[in-house]
């Protein structure tokens, strides 16, 4: 599912099957041993006189054995893949026979130099640098024996496989105390700098020391002296250290990164911190609060971090799991390869977990901590995009003024008490509370929030309304273009049956249900729609008040519906941007449930991604999903035991890697829920019966109801993600029982076709 190539063709295996790399090698010489009687064959002297003991091997055979079992030169890229290495330098590891010492070439200039032993003396490894652009070759000897390596190195601006850049592209180095980032031009193209313009954003690393103080604040080291308010921290191997960070920042793929470690106490393992929020890019973004992780930090994990790796910066997850791989790979030639990397992040940051474990395997995190996550991003719009068109027609209809009757329609949460943030009143919906204002931001190619005065400093003048600032345009390369020039659009909802649940369930009746389907209406072409009212464009208000963004619907009485682009649907489908359910690394899905607060983190999508990953394979023994209570506010935090369970896993792992994902599980790795002051409400194999099956509710599942979505209220499935439904005609519907308790009068059928004229959805 990865045209552009970011899939790790190497992966690991899934639980039950996990391999170390060069296991294979080691099981053949085994069996050969077996074969040739060595295993039962005691150890003997050479007899008097020549000639060997009984069990002992001929000259030929041994000579066979010693060269099968021989370790001769090889060449490993430890840093990245080898046809990925960025920014002209890669880790490299010579392994060798036992007492030689390599000779090794970087297109043939002698870099022996930069390699130093390993423990044991049998692999040597070194920072090959000065690594020309395009495809090199590394060559290393030892004795009789030599093995090469080609590499391809690409440039630290990028890309690698994401295709063409982005543009225009705002700078924001300075504002990551970078500095202005560095001249690229003199086209006219970029920010305007010294010497000339910037398009690609880049500006040279910085390296600082900062220190922790009692206070809780990080602040800058002196060179000399030990300040008085410096901290101590005890790392989770034991030590107790000063709280003293060495930070590097830098720009690394057109975005800020950083790379933070305790001076004296880094214990060899990683956290990448991921980031969410929901952007449109043409942004090289900053850095968040996690880059600085203090618990992160404290306990002596280095934290990895871009503002490429932030959804509040874009959304397109090819790029950013390439952003990633470089990022990662910048740590491992300072630090080395790290005992594991971890990653950790909520909402954006947890779907990044999920995408990028699914498209790169191991290679970025060996384990995942998503926090109030959703499968991905991409098919959330789905039901998202049905939000106003329900508000709106709700809004206008005395019928659904009872707020809490709205989950009928819109499967989310609702409720009569709490407070609407647009009325100031109590009563409102998920929809509102939760996601308004992401239809335009993602829809509407006029209209944007990016209001950076970065691009005042970028050419050419007016470059920014150029952009069409829609979620498909700032992924044209996925979805296509149309004919017109705009992105295409993967939303649409031909033959969704709004309420259809509802319906059935007895909570409307047949008129609302063919009212509000009649009524709903669809969203307008991109090249039609136009600038939105109050409250997204405040020169708009008070007067032009359109929180549904009605302007841009298709209204009416039918109100047409509107189909995705199938070319979209096709292209996102096989791009890896849809979580598919294959992912193979530790995961603990971890969310605070907001469900009666109306976040948008609703508490389902962690049973979602579940179920992706069992029709994936059957299997989800490598994923936990842990709940904790947010009612009536957050008062724990379950991060630290689930970065203290991710180390028992991770270590049981490395230990015993025959035994795979699941067969290593420790025992806190299993389904939990706990009360809001972090106590365990319940934990095991059976806690979360009755969503995914037919059971009797578990414990955790009673403590924390669950609502859906639009869509599965129409009838979809609870793992989300279908974008254009099967059809069947009404009257195939009809005799299917489709609509429960309800058989349509003529009349009422003859509704139902004119509103469905090519059918409804056959989920």
């Amino acid at each position: 599912m990865n045209p552009v190539g970011a899939v790790n063709p190497g992966g690991a295996v899934k639980a039950g099957g996990a391999v170390k790399a060069g296991g294979a090698r080691k099981a053949g010489a085994v069996a050969l041993a077996v074969v040739l009687g060595l295993a039962a064959a005691p150890a003997s002297p050479a007899r008097a006189g020549g000639g060997t003991a009984a069990g002992e091997l001929s000259t030929e055979v041994s000579t066979e054995l010693s060269t099968e079992l021989s370790v001769k030169v090889s060449v490993e890229v430890l840093s990245s893949r080898a046809d990925q290495v960025s920014g002209g330098d890669a880790l490299v590891r010579v392994r060798v026979p036992r007492g030689e010492r390599p000779r090794v070439l970087r297109d043939g200039a002698d870099v022996s130099a930069a390699f130093r032993a390993d423990p044991g003396g049998r692999t040597y490894t070194g920072l090959v640098t000065g690594l020309a652009a395009g495809t090199g070759t590394i060559t290393a000897y030892a004795g009789r024996h030599r093995d090469s390596l080609r590499v391809r190195n690409h440039p630290i601006s990028g890309p690698i496989f994401s295709g063409e850049h982005q543009y225009p592209f705002v700078c924001k180095t300075e504002r990551s105390g970078l500095g202005p980032p560095v001249a690229d031009n003199r086209d006219g193209q970029g920010m305007r700098v010294a010497g000339g313009w910037s398009r690609d954003c880049f500006a040279p690393p910085v390296t600082d020391r900062l220190y922790r103080s009692t206070g809780g604040a990080f602040k800058p080291m002196p060179p000399r002296g030990r300040p008085a308010d410096l901290a101590t921290t005890t790392t989770l191997d034991g030590r107790t250290v000063d709280f003293v960070v060495r930070r590097e920042r830098g720009v690394i793929n057109r975005f800020v990164y950083s790379i933070a470690a305790l001076e004296d106490g880094y214990t060899g393992r990683a956290v990448y911190q991921f980031d969410g929020g929901v952007a449109i890019g043409h942004d090289q973004g900053t850095l968040g609060s996690g880059a600085l992780d203090p618990y992160g930090l404290g306990q002596g994990y280095a934290i990895l971090h871009s503002s490429g790796t932030r959804t509040s910066t874009h959304y397109n997850l090819i790029l950013g799991g390439e952003t990633a791989l470089m990022v990662k790979e910048r740590f491992v030639e300072t630090y080395g390869v790290p005992l594991y990397t971890v990653g950790v992040g909520g909402s954006g940051g947890g779907i990044q977990q999920y995408i990028y474990g699914q498209n790169h395997g191991n290679r970025i995190i060996d384990a995942a901590i998503a926090q109030y996550s959703y499968p991905d991003m991409v098919t959330q719009t789905i039901h998202v995009g049905d939000c106003e068109l329900l508000e709106r027609y709700m809004d206008g209809n005395p019928r659904w003024a009872r707020w809490e009757d709205r989950t009928a329609l819109i499967g989310m949460n609702a409720s009569d008490t709490v407070v609407n943030p647009f009325t100031g009143k109590p009563g409102s919906d998920e929809c509102v509370t939760g996601w308004r204002g992401l239809t335009p931001l993602a829809m509407n190619p006029r209209w944007t929030d990016d209001d950076a005065p970065e691009w005042e400093r970028t050419d050419p003048p007016g470059v920014k309304e150029s952009v069409q600032w829609t979620h498909w345009d700032d992924l044209r390369k996925v979805y296509g273009v149309d004919a017109a020039g705009y992105a295409r659009s993967a939303w649409g909802n031909v033959g969704v049956q709004y309420g259809l649940k509802a319906l059935t369930d007895g909570v409307i009746t047949p008129a609302e249900f063919l009212d509000v389907n009649a009524k709903a209406g669809s969203w307008k072409e991109q090249a039609d729609m136009v600038q939105e009212g109050c409250p997204f464009t405040p020169s708009a208000c008070p007067g032009d008040v359109d929180p549904w963004s009605a302007r841009n619907m298709n209204l009416g009485d039918p109100a047409p519906r509107r189909a995705p682009d199938p070319v979209a649907v096709r292209n996102v489908l096989r791009s890896g941007l849809v979580f598919g359910g294959d992912i193979d690394i530790p995961v603990i899905d971890w969310r605070p449930y907001l469900e009666e607060r109306l976040n948008m983190h609703n508490a389902h999508q962690s049973f979602a991604t579940r179920k992706r990953m069992l029709d994936h394979d059957g299997r989800a023994g490598n994923q936990v999903i842990w709940f904790t209570d947010a009612r009536p506010e957050p008062r724990s935090d379950a991060t630290p035991e689930a970065l203290a369970v991710m180390e028992e896993w991770l270590t049981a792992i490395r230990e015993r890697p025959w035994r795979g994902v699941t067969g290593n599980r420790p025992a806190g790795a299993v389904d939990r829920c706990f009360a809001v002051d972090g106590t365990q409400i319940a934990a095991g194999p059976h806690v979360w019966d009755g969503i995914l099956d037919r059971r009797e509710p578990g414990a955790c599942t009673k403590a924390f109801p669950l609502y859906s979505t639009s869509r599965v209220v129409a009838g979809g499935p609870i793992e989300g993600g279908v974008y254009a439904c099967r059809l069947q005609p009404v009257s195939k519907a009809i005799a299917r029982g489709l609509y429960g308790a309800w058989t349509p009068s003529a009349a009422e059928r003859a509704r139902l076709e004119q509103i469905f004229p090519t059918g409804v959805c056959d989920y």
